[in-house]
């Protein structure tokens, strides 16, 4: 099985159950050796969306590409997928089922345990190989399902809310699998509710809301590029910002002041905030000049209301 990295690219992806549409016409490319977070409220079409292109849904319109040409069945087998539901079985060992699992995906068996226990052990499930699946906590049970997804040497992660249960010593660890992955040219697809983690691990981001994508971009690029307000405290009251060229002073309090740099190109702004500090060295001293940067939340729910 060849599991060659390659780009995933969905166009026109269209799922209708009946009269009710679920994902309208979804258009995004999850590239090689990029974290692309897949954002969206519940019911927003992200599940679907990844079972489409897993071929576990039919698709009603649209196709789905791998590396330019449509996607086939072998080359859905050599992609790590984790659905959101957890797919093991509750009473057998927990070694023994991925083991099987990775024998299913065309790892010989010796393959499969080396490639299970390491992985365990990176998840910190190594002395409980041989425990059954529920005689663990939902959060073990999360880094079983985990393995099952990497421990094939995927060519593509295509992962539903992964990082659901973990504590943050398994985000790490989690986070750190994923990263060795997108090294090696590994496009990561993955959905997740916790913005902040999706902000710190992402190289793009695509917002899906009614079935429909609303943005896509890079977090820095959804924030409309570089911080345009930035946090000003002088050693002196700072109430002069509002007669600085360029600068709309938001909010005044005492040394500290919110500013806006909102005309001309980025060099234009960079210039502006040059003559602020400049000034504010000349009236007795800066004691910081700082961006202030939007939380993904603000940014998402700027698209999607």
């Amino acid at each position: 099985m060849d599991r060659t990295p390659q780009t995933i690219t969905v166009e026109g992806l269209t799922r209708r159950f009946g009269d009710f549409t679920a994902v309208d016409h979804v258009d995004f490319t999850v590239e090689r050796g990029r974290m692309t977070g897949f954002v969206g409220g519940n019911g927003a079409g992200k599940t679907t969306t990844m079972r489409m292109i897993m071929g576990v849904l039919s698709i009603t319109e649209g196709q789905v590409l791998w590396g330019g040409r449509p996607m086939t069945t072998a080359d859905q087998r050599a992609i790590g997928y984790m659905p959101e539901e957890r797919g093991l079985y509750p009473k057998q060992k927990v070694a023994d089922q991925l083991i099987y699992l990775g024998q299913l995906k065309g790892l010989s068996r010796k393959d499969a345990r080396s490639s299970v226990m390491d992985l365990l052990e990176r998840l910190g499930l190594g002395e409980r190989t041989g425990d059954t699946v529920e005689s663990l906590s939902l959060g073990n049970q999360q880094r079983v399902q985990i393995a099952a997804s990497l421990m094939i040497e995927p060519a593509a992660l295509i992962l539903d809310e992964p990082f659901s249960g973990l504590d943050p010593d398994a985000v790490d660890s989690m986070a750190d699998l994923l990263r060795e992955h997108t090294a090696r040219g590994v496009p990561v697809l993955f959905s997740s509710h916790q913005l902040d983690l999706v902000d710190r691990l992402c190289d793009e981001l695509v917002i899906l809301a009614e079935g429909r994508v609303r943005a896509t971009g890079s977090p820095t690029d959804l924030r409309g590029g570089a911080p345009r307000r930035h946090r000003f405290v002088a050693a002196h009251d700072a109430g002069w910002v509002r007669e600085v060229p360029g600068v709309v002073a938001v909010d005044v309090d005492g040394h500290t002041a919110i500013v806006d740099v909102t005309d001309g190109s980025e060099a234009d702004r960079d210039r502006v905030l040059g003559q602020l500090l400049a000034e504010g060295l000349r009236r007795g001293g800066v004691t910081e000049l700082s961006p202030i940067v939007p939380p993904l939340s603000e940014v998402y729910r700027e698209v999607t209301s």
